[in-house]
């Protein structure tokens, strides 16, 4: 059976969201494992999430390409180079989220090596926001769902807060256990990178809505058409 240009197109397109599909869950896992390592202090488990980040830009750079083979070669228009052009952006924001699981795996590497450091609660939480939210945009982009994407970047305001409070809780303590520091900046760096992750999926999220709708949405503003 002759398959027409367009059919071709279609199956491409497939492929290129089971290849990110593929990516996402893997750094997704990274994320979650990078977490577990700090709170069990497991360098172990925080030296295979470093190990493993090889893979995640292998696999980015590879599905790169297959975008810019298919831009070459079907000249896709409308939804289609739309879909396209997200793909690029979210594997993009996926390699750099896993680069932040590194960030995490290298803190419970150090964290592992000191003495126990009281984690407060509200680091836990702060991951758990910043999973869901990683998870929520992931799946408006298996779905096309526009309206869980609006929720990720809703999100992310609670995300940010949870930072502050971090931050203010790491001044005080820096103020009266002095011989902690080197770790409890270690610690603080941790609530940077999960607010950074969080901003990363916001950007997934506003890709979505991009692909399913075609208007540009920064800093959760659309665009004026």
């Amino acid at each position: 059976m002759v398959r027409t240009p367009r059919i071709r197109l279609q199956r491409k397109n497939e492929m290129l969201k089971n290849n990110l599909i593929s990516l996402a869950t893997t750094v997704e896992e990274s994320v979650k494992l990078a977490i577990k390592a700090v709170h069990d202090r497991n360098a172990n488990l925080a030296s295979s999430i470093i190990d493993g980040d090889r893979e995640i830009d292998r696999v980015e750079i590879e599905i790169e390409e297959d975008c810019l083979e298919i831009l070459a070669l079907h000249q896709p228009v409308a939804m289609d180079l739309r879909f396209i052009t997200g793909v690029f952006k979210i594997i993009n924001q996926l390699e750099r989220i896993g680069d932040l699981a590194v960030n995490i795996a290298e803190t419970a590497i150090f964290l592992a090596s000191e003495r126990p450091l009281h984690i407060p609660p509200d680091y836990y939480f702060m991951a758990d926001r910043t999973e869901n939210m990683l998870k929520k945009a992931l799946d408006a982009f298996v779905n096309m769902d526009e309206a869980l994407a609006a929720e990720v970047l809703a999100d992310d305001d609670e995300v940010d807060m949870m930072k502050h409070k971090l931050h203010r809780n790491c001044e005080e303590r820096l103020g009266t256990e002095l011989e902690r520091r080197r770790a409890l900046i270690h610690l603080f760096l941790v609530s940077r990178h999960l607010e950074r992750i969080s901003d990363h999926s916001t950007n997934i999220a506003e890709d979505v809505i991009y692909m399913v709708t075609g208007e540009i949405v920064r800093h959760g503003h659309h665009s004026v058409r």
